[in-house]
């Protein structure tokens, strides 16, 4: 099934300011792009502001509990709000770098993801975020998707397919965040998206368990170890690898594993957790196998994780940065692209994206404190 992409018509082009906190919980990620949501016109300044220790384990200890908390516990807000003025301050340095920024696209930072419950959760106070920098934010960008009985995830493979839309097929984008996900291009304009399995996060967890640092730097702990193959084959079994794409995944859906190698080694238990990310991606059932792979995201700085894909997918892996990309703001200039795609009313979801029965828009428009409301932004929408 093709996405529709390659035919959908450019709109007049903003300034936007992406904005990203991703399941590794390390902090936020911020881009200014160009764009209409269609074609992408310039690649703006980016920067990540990292969140303090204390706020990084207060976020993290959410996680396992966010299913059973209310919206308004008082623990959420005061995370929410702190998370929210980590953003602001990333958007205020952003906007000293930029004569012009129109509009800001929010992620905010996902507590808890169920799509089979109908529920993903991400918190972030866009009106705050609107009111202390004077501009547009939209945001919620994966709500509607779940509510039409979407998996709500992977979102980044409309801006994957608007960068390589010249590039020769088949194509695949692996972005290994706390989670992992592939786009898939095919050569007849197909797009298929997935969360192949465990990115970084089980490895993060691992490593702070162990060495107190917040994850497993160079992959130095890894390489040390020993692949316990018993223990892979049993992580493997898990029902989650035999689903068809496309599928999406909590940060918190294997988090069964670190109790599983409990008794491993630290060395061995990275090593185990590592190839666990590499075999994921191994049996993602794609209908041809790439000619490239091109990785993005935190996971991309690992050596043993692009060693083991190398072997594993016994085809070219490479980082985007060799196509000029930056791959430490992809997912933020993504959030700036779904922006545009929101405000024009255009696709976020897609029967082979998220699994949603047709393409259908999404994401919400919070303007709080811009009197009168600019008209291009009314004549956008």
């Amino acid at each position: 099934m093709t996405s529709g992409i390659a035919t959908e018509q450019p709109g007049r082009p903003l300034t936007v300011i992406g904005l990203m906190s991703g399941t590794s919980l390390d902090g936020v990620d911020a881009a200014i792009l160009r764009t209409d949501g269609v074609r992408i016109y310039e690649h703006g300044p980016s920067l990540s502001l990292s969140y303090d220790p204390a706020l990084r384990q207060q976020a993290r200890s959410l996680l396992d509990r966010a299913a059973h908390l209310p919206p308004d516990d008082p623990e959420v807000l005061a995370v929410e709000r702190a998370i929210t003025l980590r953003h602001i301050e990333a958007v205020q340095a952003l906007m000293a770098l930029s004569a012009q920024i129109d509009l800001i696209g929010f992620h905010g930072q996902t507590i808890y993801h169920a799509p089979a419950l109908r529920r993903t959760w991400q918190i972030g106070d866009a009106t705050l975020l609107s009111r202390e920098t004077n501009l547009p934010v939209v945001h919620d960008f994966r709500s509607a998707d779940v509510a039409a009985g979407g998996e709500g995830a992977p979102l980044a493979p409309w801006y994957h397919a608007a960068l390589l839309r010249d590039a020769p097929r088949p194509v695949a984008v692996l972005n290994i965040g706390g989670v992992a996900n592939v786009t898939y291009l095919g050569k007849d304009g197909q797009i298929l998206a997935c969360d192949t399995g465990p990115g970084n996060a089980l490895l993060d967890d691992w490593a702070f368990r162990h060495t107190g640092t917040a994850c497993d730097i160079d992959g130095k702990l890894a390489q040390k170890g020993e692949i316990d193959h018993r223990l892979l084959d049993r992580l493997l079994s898990d029902p989650y690898f035999r689903r068809p794409l496309p599928k999406s995944l909590d940060r918190q859906s294997f988090i069964a594993a670190l109790e599983a190698i409990s008794a491993c080694s630290a060395a061995d238990g990275a090593a185990t957790l590592a190839a666990f990310t590499v075999e994921a991606v191994a049996r993602t059932p794609l209908p041809e196998k790439p000619t490239i792979w091109y990785v993005c995201g935190g996971g991309r700085h690992n050596p043993v994780l692009m060693a083991g894909l190398r072997e594993a997918l016994q085809t070219r892996v490479e980082s985007v940065d060799v196509l000029g990309w930056n791959g430490d703001a992809l997912e933020a200039e993504c959030f700036a692209f779904l922006a545009l795609r929101a405000l024009r009313k255009l696709p976020l979801s897609a029967p082979g994206i998220t699994g949603t029965p047709a393409f259908l828009s999404g994401g919400r428009l919070t303007c709080s404190g811009l009197a009168p409301i600019p008209s291009w932004l009314m004549s956008s929408q």
